[in-house]
């Protein structure tokens, strides 16, 4: 059984950092894609960036040049770097692992089979 533990989450303030980390178990982060989904109260849950088992990366418009998704292979972590953070980056965050390769489809939710249970980003202004 996957078991995706999300943690990091905090309260900043606009333009601070966090580094949101997953650890999976039942599951190897080397072989497929990984994501990282958020969802704010009221609204519809989004995928956020995406890395592949080859390394390669996607994010959505609105973070780009602003969060770095990577992976430890070797500790089976997952993590997303969030810099320069806003109000409206406010949200429940989660990481989910799918069992194939993403690609451009990485930020439909039907391609992640497992999700963690979130960690909580709240950006004050």
């Amino acid at each position: 059984q996957v078991q995706l533990v999300e943690s990091g989450g905090d309260s900043v303030q606009t333009g601070g950092s966090l580094r949101l980390s997953c650890a999976a178990v039942g599951y190897t982060i080397s072989l497929y894609c990984m994501g990282w989904f958020r969802q704010a109260p009221g609204k519809e849950r989004e995928g956020v960036a995406s890395i592949d088992s080859d390394g390669s990366t996607r994010y959505a418009d609105s973070v780009k040049g602003r969060f770095t998704i990577s992976k430890d292979n070797a500790k089976n972590t997952l993590f997303l770097q969030m810099n320069s953070l806003k109000p409206e980056n406010t949200a429940m965050y989660y990481c989910a692992a799918a069992v194939r390769w993403c690609g451009g489809s990485w930020y439909m939710k039907y391609v992640y089979r497992s999700w963690g249970q979130g960690t909580q980003v709240t950006v004050s202004s």
